[in-house]
């Protein structure tokens, strides 16, 4: 059946009102009427503070707030890519839609290793200290290259890159191994025993030096001189202090 001219056009237009309709319908639900409804209400900024910045921006978004990227800036307390500062703050109360903007930890600074390969320790710490790093543990070792007393080897290779305040552990050369013996270590033991060790060792009995302690029992070893692991002649004379419960005066001398 054909559909006549004019109720053809009394269709579309019923059509074309019909969807319209629709579209402000749609339009007034989802937009006009939340926005209308929130007009002047407000809510609280959420904490992002240590968040990555996808859960910050998504919590603040829940909150019906705007998230904006401020910038990026070196930080201490948040590890690197979380949120380091917000504005406004935690807990202060906004309009909704309002943009919340976000600064996003760089994490800490990180300074250059030095080289410390041939320099003495006293040396090297100081250097370290320039870089904002510290002188960590320090283990002995022979060296045909290297003089007595430099370092041989550090833990943390030079040019990588470290937090400030890094603990560096290096290795000191003991120099030529030859004819030369680890002395022992002898601290807190008492005189008698740490003679023994001496001598079965290769070493001879240096000066004995008596020191006032209130914590060790007379007769203990405190110190010694060279210190343990370093190298020594065969036959050196190692000194001791030794505890004493009351200043006796001057030590003796074997």
């Amino acid at each position: 059946m054909k559909i006549p001219p004019r109720l053809r056009r009394a269709i579309r237009i019923a059509a074309i009102i019909a969807l319209t309709s629709i579209a402000l319908f749609v339009l007034l639900d989802d937009v006009i009427m939340p926005a209308y409804v929130q007009q002047g209400k407000t809510t609280l900024v959420p904490n992002v503070l240590g968040m990555s910045l996808e859960d910050a921006k998504t919590a603040i978004l829940l909150a019906g707030l705007e998230p904006k990227e401020a910038e990026y800036k070196l930080d201490r307390q948040y590890p690197e890519g979380t949120i380091a500062f917000q504005n406004p703050p935690a807990g202060s109360e906004v309009k909704f839609d309002r943009g919340i903007y976000l600064t996003i930890s760089g994490g800490e600074a990180r300074v250059v290793v030095p080289n410390l390969r041939g320099r003495s320790v006293r040396d090297a710490t100081f250097n370290l200290e320039r870089f904002g790093l510290k002188l960590g543990e320090i283990t002995y070792e022979a060296s045909d290259t290297l003089f007595e007393n430099t370092i041989i080897a550090q833990a943390i290779a030079p040019d990588s890159k470290a937090r400030q305040g890094t603990l560096i552990d290096v290795t000191v050369s003991l120099g030529k191994i030859g004819d030369r013996l680890p002395v022992p270590s002898v601290t807190m033991k008492t005189l008698s025993e740490a003679e023994k060790m001496l001598l079965t060792e290769g070493f001879s009995i240096g000066k004995v030096t008596v020191q006032v302690s209130l914590d060790l029992l007379p007769n203990t070893v405190m110190e010694q001189y060279p210190r343990a692991g370093e190298l020594a002649a065969r036959g050196q004379a190692i000194d001791l202090i030794i505890a004493q419960r009351a200043a006796s005066g001057a030590g003796h001398e074997n």
